[in-house]
Formats: C-alpha cells, structure tokens, sequence
C-alpha cells in the first residue's frame, strides 16, 4: 500500500511539473512579438538583398531576401538593439522595442564604407547592384552566380543569352552572332530550366524544352541567378542548372531612366539601333508601388558561308550561301504592388517579348566536278532565297515570329 501511494505521489509530482513548464513557456512565449523591416542603399534608396541581421545579445538573426526586406518572430517583448551589416557599407546599430502580439516595421538606410589610413584611393561606386548581388552570392546556401543589371550594362549584350555567356562555367550555341542556348556546366540547353521571377516558361521550339535566350532583352532584366546546385523548394529536372531571370522590382521612390544607342554592321553595310526606358514610383504613402519598363533593338545583319560535299574524296558538290537578316525585338513589362500592411501584400508582374527575324538565303550551286575540282561543261549555278525561289527574285523572305 505505501510502495502505491509513493508510486502515485511520485507520478502527481511528475504531472505537476511537466504542467508548470508548459505553462511557463506559453506565459513567455505570450510575452513576444515580431519583427519586420527593410535595408535600404542611402543614396540610391535601392534594396540591399542578403544584408546580415543580428538582435545584439541574442540569437535571433537573419539575411535579408531579394527585395531587401527581413523577418524576425518570437523576440522577448522590450528594448532592444538591432545590428545591420552589409559589404562596402558602414554597420548600423539601431535600438527598437517589442509588443507582446505586436509587429513592429523598421526601414534601416546603410551608408557607404568609409576607409581610414594614411592613403584612400577612390575606385567609384558605380556597380553597387553588382556589389549587392556579389553579397546575395555569398549569402546564399547552394552554389549560385549572381549578375545585376549594371553589371550587364558595362557591356554590349543585347539579350540576356550574351549576358549569360559571361559566367563563369557557361558556354553558348549563336545564331547570327547572337547567344541563342546557354550550356552550363557541359550540360546540353535542354537539360537546364529557365524561369522568370522563379516561374517556369515554355519553350518555343518543337522538338524539346530548350528555352531561347535571346528572345529576353539584356537591359528588361534586374538580375540574372544561376543556382548550379538546385535547392528542395526548385524543380528537380534542372540537371545542369536553374537559370532564374528577376525582372524589376518597384522602386522605393521616383527613378526615370533611359538608354540610346546605335552601331553600324560592316557586312550587310546598315546601321544598329536600340533604345530603352524605365519609369517608377510609390503612390498613396508608399503602399502602391508601379515600374513600367520598355525596350526596342533593330539589328540588320548578315553572315557568309560556304559548304561542300565529297564522294570518295573527290568534292560532289559546292555551296556559297549569303545570309542577309533583320531582327527587331520588343519587350514591355511591369510590376505593381501594394503593401496592405507589415504582413501582408500583393504583387503582379508581366512580361512579354516579340521578336521577328526576316531572311533572305542567297545560294550558288556548283555541281559535276572533275578530278581536279573544276567545274565542267555540266555545272550547274542556281540562285535562291530561303523560300525555294528558283531565280534572280529576292520577294519571298521567311518571317520568324516568336513571342514570350
């Protein structure tokens, strides 16, 4: 009887404490709250993505996203002291307080670094979206290249196929000059997967997946990830890599800006022109953000190119053709969003780009060789356009219309 009444004594004791702990931790975790903010450029107001924050004297710590922007739940209600740091900026430290079932909203602007010694040399700071995406590189889990715009625009690249070509472990397959399919990491085009703001798009050609990189302006794009290594919440079918194209996002203020330019093709003897435009704002106190950007890239050129078959050795048949192309290429998109709140808010964007190529094929035949390679009395010369005409006429031209 006492072994039983011990045995239950015990067990109450048991109970009573497993109740006493559970009830504390509900009492405190009742005493938290939330934080939420965004960590912004002081001079380009622009978002700094994959910045460090850290609550001082706790464990509470995170990176922030893409769009600058961070979330810390569960902090202890009370003051406390916020430590942000980013590449080539100074630390910031900022004091702020916990409600218990409160968010609290923070915006935290970085100052440029400053150096301090006996000698400054000054390199300029006009790549920080390289900067930044250099920081989201390093910040990020798996292995990622990151290219911004800016970077893009220190070069010619008209579509983001020639932009691609500049990283590291990616080759591509040209069409007329320009990057058409990107090979990564040795991989053929159709083994990778391309996605806009981590949407998967279609393919425009017919016998497989294989997405057509030029068909995307350089200068539509904000950056350009490639995860090498794709990460649980990607699609398992990227076996080379995940190509993710980010378009812009809506400024934090007022930012209009635009791009001429123009070239000359020494082979087909036309100029090049090209052209963009970007306009952006916030409205209603900040929470309606719209950026509308537009480009255009009218390109006449050409190629030469020479083809032959042999039988045996002895050279059966011989071709000079003449390619003679314009491509123009338009692109619209836009981004709207509107923040209800700390928690809560609504985003649409839109893509879309055209791209027409018109052709003429231009092709001398030269049949019946001899020995030697001379043609004889039988050679037969024939002229004609990429439709089949069989003379002199330059009316029928293929059109290649392809929109996205």
């Amino acid at each position: 009887m006492c072994k039983f009444q011990n045995k239950a004594l015990f067990t109450m004791k048991i109970l009573a404490t497993t109740f006493f702990a559970l009830f504390l931790g509900a009492l405190t975790y009742a005493q938290t709250g939330q934080l939420t903010g965004v960590v912004l450029d002081s001079e380009s107001n622009l978002a700094l993505p994959g910045a460090t924050v850290q609550v001082e004297g706790t464990t509470f710590g995170t990176s922030a996203n893409q769009f600058g922007e961070f979330r810390l739940a569960g902090l202890p209600a009370g003051e406390h002291v916020l430590v942000v740091s980013y590449i080539g900026y100074q630390t910031a430290e900022i004091d702020f307080a916990i409600e218990a079932f409160q968010t609290t909203a923070i915006e935290v602007v970085l100052e440029s670094g400053i150096l301090t010694g006996e000698e400054v040399v000054v390199l300029g700071v006009g790549l920080r979206g390289q900067a930044a995406a250099l920081n989201q590189q390093r910040a990020n889990a798996n292995i990622t290249n990151v290219v911004a715009s800016d970077q893009v625009g220190r070069f010619p690249d008209a579509n983001v196929g020639d932009a691609l070509k500049r990283i590291p472990g990616i080759t591509t397959q040209v069409d007329q000059g320009e990057a058409r399919f990107g090979l990564i990491r040795g991989t053929a085009p159709r083994l990778n997967s391309v996605t806009i703001n981590g949407e998967r798009i279609p393919s425009a050609e017919a016998e497989d997946r294989t997405v057509q990189l030029d068909l995307v302006p350089a200068d539509m794009i904000q950056s350009i990830e490639v995860n090498k290594a794709v990460t649980p919440d990607m699609d398992a079918d990227a076996i080379g890599a995940s190509v993710n194209l980010i378009t812009r996002a809506a400024p934090n203020g007022l930012r209009v800006s635009g791009t001429l330019g123009s070239g000359y093709n020494f082979l087909r003897d036309e100029p090049i022109y090209l052209g963009s435009v970007v306009v952006g704002n916030r409205f209603a106190d900040g929470k309606l953000g719209v950026i509308v950007s537009g480009s255009i890239h009218d390109h006449k050129l050409g190629s030469h190119n020479y083809e032959g078959e042999w039988d045996g050795g002895e050279l059966d048949e011989f071709q000079i053709r003449l390619y003679e192309l314009q491509r123009i290429r338009r692109s619209v998109s836009t981004t709207i969003d509107y923040n209800f709140n700390e928690n809560n808010s609504i985003t649409f964007k839109a893509l879309y780009n055209h791209r027409d190529d018109w052709e003429n094929r231009f092709r001398v035949d030269f049949d019946r060789f001899d020995d030697q390679g001379n043609g004889t009395a039988l050679a037969r010369i024939q002229r004609e356009t990429k439709g089949g005409v069989g003379n002199d006429r330059v009316d029928y031209r293929r059109l290649e219309d392809q929109r996205a």
